[in-house]
């Protein structure tokens, strides 16, 4: 009988265990805004928009604003080296990806890359 109530607690203590250590959800969003390289290598999406559920795929045409938004929101920009970054730097794009929530800067791994204008809109105040 002890033998029972010692492997009940114990199953009890993994399964809080499990529970405490569940992975967080990491969601598809897209996210518009002006792509920049911080460093070599290092980008991120400035005067972004607040991040919309999505699909990693790129967008239609009929997604893609006429006029280039602006945001208050920064992204450092992950999964890079299969996206052709530096040909669309200083540009508005549309980002793709998984939003990877942290302070004080969110990350987005990025699933595709759409080019809106060849500009970035002005920055818009905090």
């Amino acid at each position: 009988m002890i033998r029972v109530m010692k492997t009940a607690a114990c199953i009890l203590a993994l399964t809080a265990a499990a529970a405490a250590q569940a992975p967080t959800r990491v969601d598809l969003v897209s996210v518009t805004g002006c792509l920049r390289e911080a460093v070599p290598n290092a980008w991120t999406l400035d005067a972004a928009t607040d991040p919309v559920p999505s699909n990693a795929n790129a967008p239609p045409a009929s997604e893609i604003p006429r006029t280039p938004p602006a945001g208050t929101n920064q992204y450092r920009l992950i999964g890079v080296s299969e996206f052709n970054l530096p040909a669309h730097k200083g540009h508005t794009v549309i980002i793709k990806g998984l939003l990877i929530k942290a302070t004080p800067v969110s990350r987005v791994n990025i699933t595709s890359v759409t080019m809106v204008a060849a500009s970035c809109a002005p920055p818009v105040a905090k």
